[in-house]
This record gives structure tokens, sequence and C-alpha cells, in this order.
């Protein structure tokens, strides 16, 4: 099995090009989704970050725009949330890959591959990228986000150009939809050479 980690800084388009990495056969392992699993009422962190953060539940669930609050800009607070939710993440991306054993080639999406350890994990890194004006755009398109929240979160993030010069594959999402997944199958092409 290939282990592709998928990267890419915010509003690049990773969910995206993880979907079409899923529609094209190859298992994607989703963080964001896993994080709402996690933040869920029923979700392992949600005690856990409230026991951390005392007020940024909301009938039982994380509330995502109050722990941002909480958590953005400083930086022991931010370390405090990933040490409780990372290593949950962490061990739904294994059994995820223990789920897929069978499969030739499954996917990671891990926004922070460069800044934490999960290119310990991975076979090859595929990074997502588009030009920063298209970032910026489509990050200050989200509900909640401003300019100085764009800013704090990209100071946290491996620069786009050194993801990409640190990337076995390089997909640009500026395009349409179907030049992205014209890219997707060309790196699934390229791997089961490799494979």
């Amino acid at each position: 099995m290939i282990i592709v980690g998928l990267t890419g800084s915010i509003g690049m388009g990773k969910s995206t090009v993880a979907a079409m990495f899923e529609e094209e056969g190859a298992p994607a392992f989703n963080s964001d989704a896993a994080v709402h699993a996690l933040y869920a009422p029923s979700g392992a962190a949600a005690p856990l970050v409230e026991a951390a953060f005392p007020g940024v539940t909301r009938d039982g669930a994380i509330d995502r725009v109050a722990l941002s609050a909480r958590v953005v800009g400083d930086e022991a607070a931010i370390k405090r949330l990933e040490a409780i939710v990372h290593p949950l993440v962490r061990q739904m991306q294994l059994e995820f890959l223990q789920a897929n054993r069978d499969a030739e080639c499954v996917v990671l999406d891990i926004p922070l591959l460069f800044e934490g350890d999960g290119a310990r994990l991975v076979n090859k890194v595929v990074v997502v990228s588009a030009p920063p004006d298209v970032q910026r755009e489509r990050v200050l398109a989200r509900p909640g986000m401003t300019a100085e929240k764009f800013e704090a979160i990209l100071a946290r993030q491996t620069p786009d150009a050194e993801k990409r010069a640190r990337a076995d594959f390089v997909i640009d999402t500026s395009g349409s939809f179907d030049a992205t997944r014209a890219q997707v199958r060309a790196v699934l092409d390229a791997l089961g050479k490799q494979g």
C-alpha cells in the first residue's frame, strides 16, 4: 500500500482534492471530518476540550467559533488544544489505514503534515496549492473569517512555496474542477507505475 500525505495551506482545496482521490478509487481520510466527529456531542474530544477551555461547548458539542476565539493568536492555547486533538486524530488515521489495508493507495489529508510529525506516516506527499489571491478570496468567503484570523492561521503554517518544494507532487487548484481532477488522475497513474 502506498500512503499519500495530502497537505496544503488553508483555502488551497485539500477537501475537494481528497474527495477526488476517493472518487478515483483511493480511500481518503479527511482530517477536518475527523475533528468534526471528535467535537460532536458523542465525540471523544468534546469533554476534554471543554475541560481545557470551559464554556466552548453548546448542547454537548464544541462550538468551533467559540473555541477559535479562545485559541487563535494564543500559542500556548493552541498547543494545549493540539495536545488533546492530535493524538485522537492520529488514532483515527491508524484505524482508517487498518480498515483499508488491502487498498493499493490511500490518502491521508493532513493539514499540518510538515508542521507536525505526519510525514513519518506517509510514502509520498501531495501538496495542494493555488495563487495567494485565490487562496485569500476562498478563505475570506468563509463564515466568521476575518483578515486578521486568516493571517494568524497562515503565520502558523509552513509557507506554500516551502511545501511545494518538499512535495513529491503538486496539484494546482486554481483552474477548473476538471483540470484538478486530471491532476489527481495523473498522480494516481504515476503512483501506480511506482508501486
